[in-house]
C-alpha cells in the first residue's frame, strides 16, 4: 500500500497560502492540510471562505484534511454556540474541498469527560451531515487528554461512528506512549495520521514549535510508517512540522527537503 502524502500549511506558516500551494505543487506534494487560521487570515484581508476554497481548487492539489475549532470539549453557554458554529463551518469547508476528515487536538485543560463526550457526539453529528469524519488527536502537552488511552476512552464514551483517532508521531513519542500504543490500536480506530520528528534531546515543557523532518530526531520512523501500513490505513500522512527555524528558511527548500526525507523512510 502506497501512502498518500500531504503538506500541512503550519509547516510553512510564514508563507502566504497562495505561495504555499504553488510551492507544494513545484516540490512534488500532491495534497495539503488546511487550518482554520488559513480561512481567518483570508477574512482579515477581506476575503470570504469561498475565496480560499476557489484558490485551493485552482491549485489542482487535493485537500487531506481541514482543521476544526479548538478548546471546544468543555464549552457551555455562548462559547458552546460559538465553537459549534465554527465546527459547522469547518465541516462545510471540508466537504466543499473534497476532504474526508476534519481534525482537532484534544482540549489542553481538564474537565468532565461526560461533557466532552457529548461535545464529540455533537461534532460527530455535524460531520455526518457533511459526509466527513472527525479525527481527534491526543495532545502530549495537555493536562488530561495527553495519551492515546485517554482519548480512546473519550471516543468510546462518545461511541459515534464518525469520530476516531488522529495519530501524530510527534505527540505519540513525546507523550511517552511510543510505538507500543500505536501497535495496540485496531485498524478502524485510525482516522488520520500526522507526522514530524521529536528533537533527540532537550524537550522543553510547553514547547511544540520544535518539530523536525523525519530522520532528524527521536521517532523511529521506519517502524512508525511500517506499523501504519500494516494497520491497513489508506488515508493521508500529513507533514506537520511547525518550527521558527524552518519558517526563516526558503519555504521551497523546506518543503522539498521534508518530502525527500519522508520518501527515504517509507516502507516501499
Amino acid at each position: 500500500m502506497r501512502h498518500r502524502l500531504a503538506l500541512h500549511t503550519w509547516s510553512l506558516d510564514s508563507t502566504p497560502l497562495a505561495e504555499v500551494l504553488a510551492i507544494a505543487r513545484r516540490t512534488g506534494w500532491r495534497a495539503v492540510e488546511l487550518r482554520r487560521v488559513d480561512f481567518a487570515r483570508a477574512a482579515e484581508a477581506g476575503q470570504p471562505p469561498q475565496a480560499v476554497i476557489d484558490l485551493v481548487r485552482a491549485s489542482g492539489l487535493s485537500v487531506a484534511c481541514v482543521g476544526g475549532e479548538r478548546d471546544w470539549m468543555f464549552a457551555e453557554g455562548p462559547e458552546r454556540a460559538r465553537v459549534m458554529k465554527g465546527w459547522a463551518e469547518s465541516c462545510r469547508w471540508a466537504q466543499a474541498l473534497g476532504a474526508s476528515v476534519v481534525m482537532s487536538p484534544a482540549d489542553p485543560g481538564r474537565g468532565d469527560l461526560g461533557r466532552a463526550a457529548r461535545r464529540v457526539q455533537e461534532v460527530g453529528d455535524l460531520a455526518a451531515e457533511r459526509d466527513v469524519r472527525l479525527a481527534l488527536e491526543a495532545n502530549s502537552q495537555a493536562a488530561e487528554l495527553n495519551r492515546l488511552a485517554r482519548v480512546r476512552e473519550l471516543l468510546a464514551r462518545a461511541d459515534h461512528p464518525c469520530c476516531g483517532l488522529l495519530v501524530d508521531s510527534y505527540h505519540l513519542v513525546r507523550s511517552g506512549d511510543g510505538l507500543e500504543a500505536l501497535a495496540d490500536l485496531a485498524p478502524e480506530e485510525i482516522f488520520y495520521v500526522q507526522y514530524s520528528d521529536v528533537p533527540p534531546s532537550g524537550l522543553e515543557p510547553g514547547q511544540v514549535l520544535n518539530r523536525l523532518p523525519p530522520g532528524q530526531g527521536a521517532v523511529p520512523f521506519r517502524e512508525f510508517f511500517r506499523l501504519i501500513r500494516d494497520k491497513g490505513y489508506g488515508g493521508y500522512l500529513s507533514y506537520e512540522a511547525p518550527n521558527p527555524t524552518a519558517w526563516a528558511r526558503p519555504a521551497e527548500e523546506v518543503a522539498r527537503e521534508a518530502l525527500a526525507a519522508t520518501q527515504r523512510l517509507l516502507p516501499y
